[in-house]
């Protein structure tokens, strides 16, 4: 959503600066020359071209129709009908009637903006979860290693006890028999 609306932004900007620099050609007085020697007779003219309320609203119901094929969503989709709605009643006829459309064109963008940052509060969120999964799960691992080395340990030092415990049962046995002998 931020990418497009900054694709948008930016076409926006270059294509201001194109209209600035088409001024600038247009007003320069090598400009006036052309002209004069193009239209050499003050009867012709530019003919001006207006754009009718109709079909306007002719344009934006075709932009909302692929929009409204491209929304994903049921709630979007809502929103687009309703503006199309508004678009093809007979109140839009009327002066003032994208007013409503405007403002509901405004409200959706707050909608978007609003999603948006739900959205990357929701990415920070987890991400940090992630971080702190991660840093529990190398603590546990930590503790399991500890763990198998006092394991280790413990069944080390019970071998050397068990083997100190045969040795004196022997001398005990060997004891036992010498003291035998030695009374008889």
């Amino acid at each position: 959503k931020k990418a497009e609306w900054e694709e948008r932004s930016k076409t926006r900007a270059e294509e201001l600066v194109a209209l600035a620099d088409t001024i600038k050609v247009l007003n320069d007085d090598d400009a006036l020359e052309l002209f004069k020697r193009t239209l050499p007779s003050p009867a012709q003219s530019f003919m001006q071209v207006a754009t009718t309320a109709t079909s306007m609203r002719a344009r934006a119901l075709a932009a909302l129709k692929g929009a409204r094929l491209a929304a994903s969503r049921s709630s979007d989709r809502a929103g687009l009908d309703l503006l199309m709605l508004a678009l093809a009643g007979k109140r839009s006829l009327s002066e003032g009637g994208f007013d409503k459309v405007i403002k509901m064109c405004d409200e959706m963008i707050e909608v978007l903006k609003r999603e948006q940052l739900d959205d990357e509060n929701k990415k920070e969120y987890c991400g940090t979860q992630f971080d702190l999964s991660d840093d529990n799960k190398k603590k546990l691992e930590r503790e399991i290693a500890d763990h198998e080395n006092a394991i280790a340990t413990a069944e080390e030092t019970i071998a050397t006890l068990a083997e100190e415990i045969a040795a004196l049962e022997e001398g005990i046995k060997n004891l036992d028999k010498s003291v035998a002998e030695a009374t008889e």
